[in-house]
């Protein structure tokens, strides 16, 4: 009886045991690169809190940020090799993967963050979400850092002659290179954090930014005219891996999308509202002139920048550039 009674009690016990094993909720790690303090950092916290409020006890987020998992040159192996479910790199780390997101980098292309807006949220944006579904990726979210304006040593920055022969910063692109020799300007390779030296010691004498990066990094104290072009776009993907985004629930799958819905809302206002606040804290501080372009001018250099989009619209698609453009109203 003895015998029976403790077969019986480790039998009930590997029951409860298998059944706490089989409602444990799934663990979600959304790494990132950047400061919890930033529109990014907030974006994910905002998905953990939804995901979680939406999935009780079904699934738990974690969030990695400021590269505490991977950096920058790590996270997207991580992503496909399954170690992280989420990650947010900017869209030109998804160059080796599918040159369609190029249109992104197109200058003059967008009037503003709400023609880009607009694009994201149309149909050729959406599709572009599953654009690298072959190589392992599937995008779930755009979210915004912010449109970038053009800085200069110089007293005048309206037409693109007034950049002929000046040296600019930018980032590894072939577009941006492109751009910048477009404008018979000379495009110089370098890491961000030596663009404030560069400035200040005229190695270049410009570059391109949106507001929040110029005010953090104090680039307006070393440029003499910030010109309000918002040309192109610095934004993120929010990117998992394809196959473990397929397999899920379909409730598990439901929840977590409409929680990175919730989470891109809250931080592309955030990013706007940053971006807003850090422009006024530029023009209050009044080292360098924000110049406002006119329509005519801005008609001026989106004809210097249709060669550059013309290079490129075999391997981004024509289809794709024309319904950018007709985003803008």
């Amino acid at each position: 009886m003895k015998m029976i009674r403790a077969v019986f009690a480790g039998a009930l016990a590997l029951s409860f045991s298998a059944g706490a094993q089989a409602q444990a909720p799934m663990v979600v790690k959304f790494s990132h690169v950047v400061a919890e303090a930033t529109p990014k950092g907030q974006g994910a916290l905002k998905f953990k809190e939804v995901a979680e409020r939406l999935l009780p006890g079904k699934v738990q987020v974690q969030v990695f940020p400021s590269s505490q998992l991977f950096g920058d040159a790590k996270e997207l192996e991580a992503v496909l090799l399954g170690d992280v479910q989420f990650i947010a790199p900017s869209l030109s780390k998804f160059d080796r993967y599918t040159k369609k997101l190029q249109v992104f980098d197109l200058p003059f292309l967008f009037d503003d963050i709400a023609a880009v807006d607009r694009f994201q949220q149309g149909p050729e944006g959406k599709a572009l979400l599953g654009s690298m579904k072959n190589r392992g990726l599937q995008g779930v979210a755009y979210w915004h850092n912010g449109t970038k304006q053009l800085s200069t040593n110089r007293e005048r920055l309206a037409r693109p002659d007034d950049v002929k022969g000046l040296k600019f910063r930018i980032q590894a692109s072939d577009v941006l290179e492109a751009q910048f020799r477009a404008m018979n300007a000379n495009p110089q390779k370098m890491a961000f954090s030596e663009v404030y030296q560069a400035l200040q010691t005229g190695v270049v004498d410009g570059q391109e930014n949106t507001w929040s990066n110029i005010f953090s990094q104090k680039f307006h104290e070393v440029q003499k005219t910030i010109a309000r072009t918002d040309h192109g776009v610095l934004d993120y993907m929010v990117v998992t891996n394809a196959k473990w985004w397929d397999g899920l629930p379909p409730d598990i799958r439901k929840g977590l999308q409409q929680a990175m819905d919730e989470a891109t809302a809250h931080a592309n206002r955030l990013a706007e509202e940053l971006n807003q606040r850090d422009r006024k804290r530029i023009e209050e501080a009044g080292k360098a002139k924000v110049q406002l372009l006119t329509k005519e001018d801005v008609a001026v250099w989106r004809k210097a920048m249709e060669p550059v989009w013309k290079k490129f619209e075999a391997d981004i698609g024509t289809d794709l550039i024309q319904a950018a453009l007709k985003s803008n109203r």
